[in-house]
């Protein structure tokens, strides 16, 4: 008997063995594969039973919640809501029942859904009354001068980014066209045809193009060459080009003319502010390939914005030193931002940003908190520089040059600011048809305010414009749009920055 409750009791323990190990494998190391099955709808089933936090604008906007569902034909007991519509999409995303999420919603999702291990310690001890450990992000954007550019953007395809060029906060970021996240968010069958209409929208509505796509940047890159030109000592300040109509660089019989073919030369601040284009050829072909690739570069060209928000797309010149070895002519061509030379409209704000600070562009951030359910700060960002991209005295030089475009050059038309406060500015008019075609341009504006002691940054691009084209149509048409961004605000940010020294805890 004694053998046989013995052999009895090593099986037992033998099978609970059995039974410990698969329950380990299936809860360990199968995790993610049966979450990911589509017929395991108990996630599915919790998250969308279980509070979500808010996302919440700089100026106290709620931009995402959830809210309790009153359709007793739906079995979920929250819905996902976005008050504000379109005007945040590309800033929250979307937060789905089967497609998923995007942007805020993704990066920060154990936040919102209260999963980090702080806020799960946090609730510990109250795990038997199913205490809300939701957490809320509170981002560096407002909704004042989202709407500002929204307002402005009106009818025009296009970007605006807005940043507080000390920290590298991103204030406003709004493209248009967007999308309304509320049609995704959707408890019903819809919102699969309604997410396969955007992504069939040529103008590409789902995708932030203020930070995920580049565009050809025009004059505005000139920012890019005089740095560096004056960074290799290629050019001085004191820099004098003879008034030409064109000028043929080596390698080629094919000569560069300023736009429309116009007489331009001068001094280095005179065809800075017109906008000449045979100066910036001829400076980037005497800095020479090597020199040129490696100065964008020093930019942050051909990498990635290290941005918190996904999808990041990197600048590009086009082209590697070898490339321009062999064409100089190509290299004067970029030289003023024209050939593959591409931009994302925020690396613009950045590199803009860079001139107002000293020569420091900072990393760009879009969460300036997450919180715990109660209002406590569960973590703060860092603000970060990301790369010297110039010495202080080109930086210098260079914001001198930017309030000439104001005074006298192409954006005297239209960014002269609320309040007398000068403002230093670079226009493009990125031209985009081939001769003998119609006209059709990217028009673009950087700027920052107050030159003497900088603090916003902005750009504006309106994509592909056949508006009457000339070498000030970057001025004339984004210029009023840069304008009343800076203008509003300088109404709501503060002289003094937020401390950069504040320590931070480990974002998720």
């Amino acid at each position: 008997m004694n053998s046989r409750i013995r052999h009895l009791s090593l099986a037992l323990i033998a099978l609970f063995g059995v039974l410990f190990i698969q329950m380990q494998r299936w809860q360990v190391f199968d995790r993610s594969e049966l979450e990911a099955n589509p017929r395991n709808n108990r996630l599915t089933l919790r998250e969308f039973n279980s509070p979500r936090g808010q996302i919440i604008t700089a100026d106290g906007v709620v931009i995402a919640q959830s809210v309790p569902v009153t359709d007793e034909a739906d079995e979920y007991k929250y819905q996902r809501e976005y008050p504000e519509g379109d005007l945040f999409a590309h800033v929250t995303g979307y937060y789905t029942l089967n497609y998923g999420s995007t942007q805020l919603e993704r990066v920060y999702s154990d936040v919102l859904a209260g999963k980090t291990p702080a806020q799960q310690l946090a609730g510990a001890g109250d795990i038997f009354t199913r205490t809300d450990t939701s957490g809320s992000v509170v981002t560096t954007v407002r909704a004042d001068l989202q709407r500002v550019a929204q307002r402005e953007l009106a009818g025009r395809i296009g970007s605006v980014v807005a940043i507080d060029t000390r920290t590298g906060a991103v204030l406003a970021m709004y493209s248009n066209p967007s999308f309304d996240p509320n049609q995704v968010a959707a408890h019903n069958n819809s919102t699969g045809d309604v997410l396969i209409a955007l992504q069939e929208d040529p103008e590409k509505p789902l995708l932030a193009h203020t930070y995920q796509e580049r565009y050809m940047p025009g004059s505005t890159f000139k920012i890019l060459t005089t740095s560096i030109g004056l960074e290799t000592g290629v050019i001085t300040e004191a820099s004098e080009f003879p008034v030409e109509t064109e000028w043929t660089p080596p390698n080629t019989d094919n000569p560069i003319q300023n736009y429309g073919g116009k007489p331009c030369g001068g001094d280095m601040i005179t065809v800075f502010a017109r906008s000449c284009n045979i100066p910036f050829a001829q400076t980037a072909v005497n800095v020479g390939p090597d020199a040129m690739v490696n100065g964008v570069r020093a930019f942050g060209l051909e990498e990635k914005i290290p941005f918190e928000l996904p999808g990041a797309a990197a600048s590009t010149f086009g082209g590697t030193a070898e490339t321009f070895t062999d064409s100089l002519a190509l290299l004067a061509i970029h030289g003023f931002g024209q050939g593959s030379v591409q931009m994302v409209p925020l690396h613009m704000a950045l590199i803009s940003g860079a001139v107002a600070n000293n020569g420091v562009m900072m990393r760009p951030y879009v969460v300036a908190e997450t919180r715990y359910n109660d209002g406590r700060v569960l973590s703060r960002a860092a603000q970060n520089a990301w790369r010297q991209v110039m010495q202080p005295a080109t930086a210098t030089t260079l914001n001198t040059f930017m309030q000439e475009v104001v005074r006298s050059g192409t954006a005297s038309c239209c960014l002269q600011l609320a309040g007398g406060i000068q403002a230093a500015a670079k226009t493009g008019t990125a031209q985009l048809n081939a001769e003998g075609e119609e006209e059709r341009s990217h028009a673009w504006i950087t700027a920052f305010a107050p030159a003497e002691a900088p603090r916003i940054a902005v750009v504006v691009m309106l994509k592909g414009v056949d508006d009457e084209i000339s070498a000030g149509t970057g001025g004339r048409l984004a210029g009023p749009i840069a304008k009343k961004i800076l203008d509003a605000a300088l109404k709501v940010v503060p002289a003094t920055p937020t401390d950069p020294s504040t320590p931070s805890t480990t974002t998720p």
